[in-house]
């Protein structure tokens, strides 16, 4: 492989004087790389096309695996300043995607201009990489046989699944892209394209998918690698955005005609793959979908099943098999660890940075574990300004406002007089630290036991989060090895629920799987849940189940 070590040259010439620029020309352009494989000397093996396809899932995970950041101004959840990444005066920008740069700026009035671009042009660097490979394999398959084909074949599965996966999301967002399925060598080749309807896009991710579970193992051959499975629930997603378009419409895409039978036909596609994702693939939801235990108010030291759920030392090695599909992240040392204690933590927990908030609202969608019924709505109050703001009935600041709800809110979030451990930067526990809203490093008493408070930068609205902070040490927030789930089985049974109910109505199976699902709120009163379950479920779900 040539290299062109220009820069290398004119450094030289800078720093010694010596060199004349026709001698540099001479002497030093165009050697031989020292450091670098040649490309005939690689796709040679299955060891290279797995080793470039290692290459191709580094990168796209950053694609997916922080997708809360896209719901950075809605009603449930605030993002503050750049998540690190930059902070400006205006506030709230919104970062999406693990990779550095990949910023997405939603409003081009803050001064920077719109940002949005940044994720579609990674997105593109996805396709390409995706691309990449798929064509390099696909030479390799005219002198294999036996065993490496199929090992080929593999490779290139897992790579066509990954653009099918991009393509959904690029269309999801943008509606008609240009379609690109070849290398891209240089900007030229495609600066013309033109958009590509999105029928069109979307039977191409069908394609990818089919061809991933035709070729695909029915289990993956190493962690964090595509199945059968994946393959199934990512089509039968793809088939249930096709049919949800087709059925609501998409007004804000030019030309985009519904058609209410092609809804039908995809919506019963969906609901087959989904089915087979359930029955033919021996998965189960984590620790069986019970609920656990609440443990104590204020306390952490017992948790419900849901917290360990997303907790990288108890769902790791994935052995129930609800994270179908997941990106894989290194721990400590490795320089692939990821972050999320950095942004759902305070700086109590790893000396984290909170970048995402919960509101009080999320709180208000937790029901009651006595009835099943949501309970009245939490009153935001500031103990600075209201005496009464920490025992007021339904005040957001009284704890007694939490008690007996929905055990996932025990895992997600953290409320006053809440305690979560105390980690330190170096990822060494320092013991129990106590939420208290608008208590910022204090020392607080509690039952003749002296705590410190949480460190924070920012306490806006009374809460943050419990979920993704580990409670163990040995990693710090940035080394965390969680693996992110991209696609879950709790996923597939909602989204199954959906497409069945279109396609059928309500039926028994259907009503089970949700419960299954539901279950994880409480174990208490789940024949009521059941009641509530076939009322509300007569007619279709209002969204899809992402």
């Amino acid at each position: 492989m040539k290299r062109n070590i220009m820069y290398a040259c004119r450094t030289i010439v800078i720093a010694i004087g010596t060199l004349t620029l026709t001698s540099c020309y001479d002497n030093i352009l165009n050697q031989e790389s020292t450091s670098e494989v040649p490309g005939s000397g690689f796709w040679k093996t299955e060891a290279d096309a797995t080793y470039a396809l290692m290459g191709c899932y580094n990168h796209v995970r950053g694609l997916f695996d922080r997708d809360y950041y896209f719901d950075g101004h809605s009603d449930m959840l605030r993002v503050r300043d750049g998540g690190g990444t930059m902070s400006t005066s205006a506030g709230n920008i919104v970062r999406g995607g693990a990779y550095q740069g990949g910023l997405y700026f939603p409003d081009p009035t803050w001064g920077f201009g719109a940002k949005n671009d940044n994720y579609y042009k990674f997105c593109y660097g996805g396709v390409n990489r995706t691309n990449y490979v798929i064509g390099n394999v696909q030479k390799m398959l005219d002198n294999a046989g036996g065993t490496s084909r199929a090992g080929l074949e593999t490779v290139i599965a897992e790579a066509r699944l990954m653009r099918g996966m991009i393509y959904m999301r690029l269309i999801s967002m943008w509606g008609d892209v240009p379609y690109i399925d070849f290398i891209v060598n240089d900007n030229s080749e495609v600066i013309t394209l033109p958009r590509t309807k999105l029928e069109v896009i979307i039977n191409k991710c069908i394609d990818d998918f089919t061809y991933a579970y035709e070729h695909l193992p029915q289990k993956a051959v190493d962690k964090g690698r595509a199945s059968q499975a994946a393959a199934l629930a990512f089509r039968g997603k793809a088939y249930l955005y096709w049919g949800s378009w087709n059925k609501n419409g998409w007004p804000e895409l030019d030309g985009f005609v519904p058609s209410e039978k092609k809804a039908q036909e995809a919506f019963k596609l969906a609901a087959n793959d989904f089915k087979d994702v359930i029955e033919n693939y021996n998965l189960n939801l984590f620790r069986n979908g019970e609920p656990g235990e609440w443990g104590e108010m204020g306390k952490c030291d017992v948790l419900p099943n849901y917290f360990y759920l997303f907790i990288p030392n108890t769902v790791n090695d994935n052995s129930d098999g609800e994270n179908i599909f997941f990106f894989t992240h290194g721990g400590p040392s490795t320089g692939q660890g990821e972050a999320l204690m950095r942004d759902f933590g305070c700086r109590s927990t790893g000396n984290s940075q909170a970048w995402v908030f919960p509101y009080y609202e999320v709180a208000d969608r937790y029901q009651s574990t006595i009835t099943g019924d949501y309970c009245e709505k939490l009153i935001p109050m500031n103990p600075n300004s209201q005496p009464n703001a920490r025992t007021a009935k339904n005040s957001a600041i009284n704890p007694e406002s939490y008690r007996n709800r929905d055990y996932r809110m025990k895992a997600t979030l953290l409320w006053d007089y809440e305690h979560v451990t105390g980690i330190d930067n170096t990822g060494t526990v320092t013991g129990d630290v106590v939420f208290i809203h608008k208590q910022n490093n204090k020392k607080v008493n509690i039952d003749g036991i002296e705590y410190n408070t949480c460190r924070y930068d920012s306490d806006p609205y009374g809460f943050f989060f419990r979920k993704f902070l580990r409670n163990y040490g040995g990693a710090t927030r940035d080394e965390g090895n969680m693996n992110w789930p991209v696609m879950r089985l709790a996923d597939v049974f909602l989204m199954y629920a959906e497409a069945s109910n279109e396609v059928e109505g309500p039926t028994q199976y259907a009503i089970d799987l949700v419960n299954r699902v539901r279950h994880r709120e409480t174990c208490r009163h789940l024949n009521r849940r059941k009641r509530q379950t076939r009322r509300h479920f007569s007619k279709p779900l209002s969204r899809n189940a992402l």
